[in-house]
């Protein structure tokens, strides 16, 4: 067997079991989750933007919410912000690509709605610049990146900085941390019945 193939496993547990011991990091998934539901309850809405990997699990985490986890029960009100390919595509070439989720931001974003910016290095400008237009029109700011935070971590109320510079394993945290998220929303807003 070639050898990288336990590694790479072996990797991804050992960024797994620092998050485990990191109850800062751990707190602040609690206190996000928190969020969420006051959010979701107050009728608001959660959006979500990432770049390549970062944008497919973007869209895997807002479907877990608006579509189902779990249960059946009602959808919750959350979108990948990529997903229209037509304001996406038209944006970039009108504006710029760095600016392409901040317009989607001043367009959708509300006061008291959350944004989740997903960005492994923290320094991808459309993200950043996403997460400053979420601050401006009042939406709470989830960063969720790699060991540093990068220029995004200046411009989230919460940061979930996975204790890694791997993006792979970056990766594999937060869609860890993001089913997590999404199954305690689930339970606090739903009664299992319904």
């Amino acid at each position: 067997m070639d050898p990288r193939i336990q590694e790479m496993i072996e990797d991804s547990i050992a960024v797994k079991q620092q998050v485990l011991q990191s109850g800062d990091l751990l707190n602040t998934v609690e206190e996000v989750i928190a969020v969420c539901i006051t959010c979701f309850k107050q009728d608001g809405k959660v959006l979500f933007c990432g770049n390549g990997g970062s944008a497919a699990d973007a869209q895997h985490l807002a479907a877990e919410l608006s579509g189902r986890f779990y249960f059946d029960r009602p959808p919750l009100f959350a979108e990948a912000m990529h997903v229209n390919t037509s304001f996406l595509t038209a944006v970039t070439n009108d504006y710029s690509f760095a600016e392409a989720y901040a317009r989607m931001v001043k367009a959708a974003g509300r006061k008291g709605d959350v944004l989740f910016a997903m960005s492994t290095s923290g320094n991808s400008s459309n993200i950043v610049n996403a997460a400053k237009a979420a601050r401006d029109c009042g939406m709470l700011v989830v960063g969720m990146t790699g060991a540093t935070g990068g220029d995004l971590a200046q411009h989230c109320q919460y940061l979930i900085n996975i204790p890694s510079s791997d993006t792979p394993r970056i990766q594999e945290a937060h869609m860890m941390l993001g089913h997590l998220i999404c199954e305690l929303v689930e339970k606090a807003m739903f009664d299992r019945k319904s």
